[in-house]
C-alpha cells in the first residue's frame, strides 16, 4: 500500500483523551472523536455543553489541558505559532454572525485572506470574488456595497464566499443559521450541500439546528454539559448518522433533537434553589 494510500484511510483529524479547562471549570472531559476526508459532522447540544471550544481546539486556537490533537498526521502540540498559521490556511472559517469587516466593501472581505497571505494578483483575486460569489448564489452586482446594505442571509452567504476564497480543505461552520427564518435557513443549508459536492471539501457543523443537521451531515455527535453527567458518564452522548438519531434510547438526545423541556424544567428549579 502506498504512502498516499494510507495518508487517505487514516482520519483528518484525530482527538484523542481531549480535555480542557479554564482554571477549575471543565469543559470538555476525556473526549476522543476522528473525522475522515470528505465527512460532513454536525456537533449538536445545548448552550455550555462544548461545542465551540472543541472547535477551536480544532484549529489551536485553545490548547489541550490534556490529550491530544491530530491534524492530518501532525499533531498541534509540536507546532510552532508560525506552523499553526500556515496550517490554518487550510481551513475556512463561516462565523455565527458572518464577521464581516463593516467598513470594507463585500469584494474586500471576500478577498481578504487573499490579500493577507499574499496569494493572488489583483485581477486574480477579482476573479475569485466573482467565482466564490457565484457559488454561493450572489449576483456579482453586490461586490461594491457594503454589509450593511445586505440581508442577514446575504451577510450570511458572503461569509461562505470568504471562508471559500482560498479553496480550503476543512470549513468550519459556528451556528450557519442561527437569526435566520426557515427558508433563508435552507438556502444555507443547500450552499453547505452544494459546496460539498463541487469541491473536496471536509466539513464541521456547530448547530443548535436539528433541520441543519440531519440536512447536511452524514455523522452527528452530541455533547452533553459535564455538570449533568455523573463523573463516570461519557460526554458524547450520541454518534451517528443523523437518521438514527431517532433510534436513540438516551432520553436526553430524545429531548434535545425534539426540543421537548420535559425534567429539564424541574432540573433547573433544583439548580436555583
Amino acid at each position: 500500500m502506498s504512502t498516499k494510500d494510507t495518508n487517505d484511510q487514516a482520519p483528518l483529524i484525530d482527538i484523542q483523551n481531549l480535555t480542557i479547562q479554564f482554571g477549575a471549570q471543565t469543559v470538555l472531559r476525556n473526549i476522543t472523536l476522528s473525522v475522515s476526508r470528505g465527512d460532513t459532522l454536525a456537533i449538536i447540544g445545548e448552550s455550555g455543553c462544548g461545542k465551540t471550544v472543541l472547535m477551536k481546539t480544532i484549529i489551536g486556537l485553545i490548547r489541550p489541558t490534556s490529550g491530544s490533537v491530530t491534524f492530518d498526521g501532525q499533531s498541534l502540540a509540536d507546532l510552532n505559532e508560525k506552523q499553526m498559521t500556515r496550517l490554518r490556511m487550510r481551513f475556512g472559517f463561516v462565523f455565527q454572525g458572518a464577521a464581516l469587516f463593516d467598513s470594507m466593501t463585500v469584494a474586500q472581505n471576500i478577498a481578504f485572506p487573499l490579500r493577507q497571505h499574499n496569494s493572488r494578483t489583483p485581477s486574480e483575486m477579482q476573479k475569485t470574488v466573482v467565482k466564490r460569489l457565484s457559488e454561493v448564489g450572489l449576483p456579482k452586482s453586490i461586490i461594491n456595497k457594503k454589509p450593511a446594505e445586505l440581508s442577514g442571509g446575504m451577510r450570511k452567504r458572503v461569509g461562505l464566499a470568504r471562508a471559500l476564497a482560498m479553496a480550503p480543505e476543512v470549513i468550519l461552520y459556528d451556528e450557519p443559521t442561527t437569526g435566520l427564518d426557515p427558508i433563508m435557513s435552507d438556502v444555507i443549508n443547500e450552499l453547505i450541500l452544494r459546496t460539498r459536492s463541487h469541491n473536496p471539501v471536509t466539513s464541521i457543523v456547530v448547530t443548535h439546528d436539528m433541520r441543519t443537521a440531519r440536512k447536511v451531515a452524514n455523522r452527528v455527535i452530541m455533547l452533553y454539559p459535564l455538570t449533568r453527567l455523573e463523573r463516570d458518564e461519557p460526554q458524547i452522548l450520541f454518534d451517528g448518522p443523523p437518521d438514527s438519531i431517532e433510534n436513540t434510547s438516551d432520553e436526553r438526545v430524545t429531548q434535545f433533537v425534539h426540543g421537548e423541556a420535559r425534567t429539564r424544567i424541574e432540573e433547573m428549579a433544583l439548580e436555583i434553589d
